[in-house]
């Protein structure tokens, strides 16, 4: 791909703006719905069914704190607008207003245009769900050229695995569809060297869907407010020199609300019990996102008589944690004791005040009241 990679690169990027607005917008409709915002009304006689009243949702965005103030609120939902996400009830107003007006998203009312790019993007939204909650060793850390990546797909596994899971007929039909991903900055080579191939050849996922998405970012021409530095743990990265650990939590979103709460006083809630594997529950909430800026990443190593020591730098503490529709915004390592590697900048757990160097005895998910 060397003589055509960085054409490929550019198209990419600007697919992955578009897609970026696309997920930004199915995470605002899900809360909106979890929050009923979102709701049956009435006026004139006639019922609207599944729509939001503009002003009111203006209300909501600076509530929540996804907006200064109004007119920063109406942009943003303006770019929605623009962007075919949402529309007036009746389509009178190729404008947001600050009114009360009813609005509502395409989704809810199955007049989203599902042009081809659209349909790659939600085929690849599919493709990542299954991939993170089915049980498999498809993805895992490995080596290409001498170099330690993780998280990372061996193509011919992983058109076995399409095979396997139905979604395409045959071998020619997955490379297609491992390209069209490509393409649209979905997935990527490692190291970016490479088209994708019914090969031995190593990807990885370049968008995460399940991150939290700021409304803000929808305002910048770069698609994002909280960067994801190369040395996150929530961005694809190469393998630390160190290895170790490489879980990652993963979970789906629901309608459902969990609490992540500590097993006993002095212990941390997270997600690793005496097994030494993580637990994850799914998890959505209408809590609003803060920005925040605890150091995030712990990268050294970190031995379980460190993290026993009286006195040392790691603490116990608990935390109420509830999640959002992309998960609690942390990643453990280790086991017997394990300890908080990492904090999303953007999620629950850094609004709830988690930081790393954090210990864990175990876990427990429970509804919220």
């Amino acid at each position: 791909m060397d003589g055509t990679g960085s054409t490929v690169q550019k198209k990419a990027a600007e697919l992955e703006r578009v897609a970026e607005v696309l997920v930004t917008g199915e995470q605002l409709r899900l809360r909106l719905h979890e929050g009923k915002v979102i709701k049956d009304r009435r006026h004139h006689l006639r019922t609207y069914p599944n729509c939001f009243v503009a002003k009111e949702l203006i209300d909501w965005l600076i509530e929540h704190k996804e907006a200064p103030e109004r007119d920063t609120a109406i942009r943003i939902m303006q770019k929605l607008l623009d962007q075919s996400i949402i529309h007036h009830v009746c389509d009178e107003h190729r404008e947001f207003k600050d009114m009360k007006l009813f609005y509502r998203f395409r989704k809810d009312d199955g007049t989203f245009p599902l042009d081809s790019e659209a349909k790659v993007f939600m085929r690849g939204q599919r493709i990542y769900e299954k991939l993170m909650n089915s049980e498999n060793n498809l993805i895992q850390t490995r080596e290409e050229e001498g170099v330690a990546y993780e998280r990372t797909l061996v193509a011919s596994e992983f058109v076995d695995w399409l095979l396997q899971e139905g979604e395409i007929a045959s071998r020619e039909e997955a490379e297609q569809l491992g390209r069209r991903l490509l393409e649209h900055g979905i997935i990527q080579h490692v190291s970016s060297k490479h088209h994708f191939s019914d090969s031995g050849l190593l990807f990885q996922f370049r968008m995460n869907f399940r991150r939290r998405r700021r409304l803000l970012e929808l305002l910048s021409e770069r698609g994002r407010v909280i960067p994801e530095s190369q040395d996150s743990p929530f961005c694809l990265r190469k393998q630390p020199a160190e290895g170790g650990n490489s879980s990652f939590l993963s979970v789906s979103p629901t309608k459902e609300i969990r609490v992540v709460s500590a097993v006993r006083r002095g212990s941390m809630s997270s997600s690793c019990g005496s097994s030494g594997y993580y637990s994850s529950s799914p998890t959505l909430s209408s809590s609003p996102p803060v920005l925040c800026n605890p150091k995030s990443v712990l990268k050294r190593q970190v031995s379980p008589e460190e993290l026993q020591s009286h006195g040392g730098p790691f603490m116990k503490k608990t935390f109420t944690i509830v999640g959002d529709a992309v998960g609690w915004g942390f990643v453990v390592r280790g086991s017997k004791p394990c300890h908080i590697q990492a904090v999303d900048p953007g999620g629950p757990a850094a609004a709830a005040g988690m930081k790393v160097r954090s210990r864990s005895a175990g876990t427990r998910a429970g509804r919220a009241a």
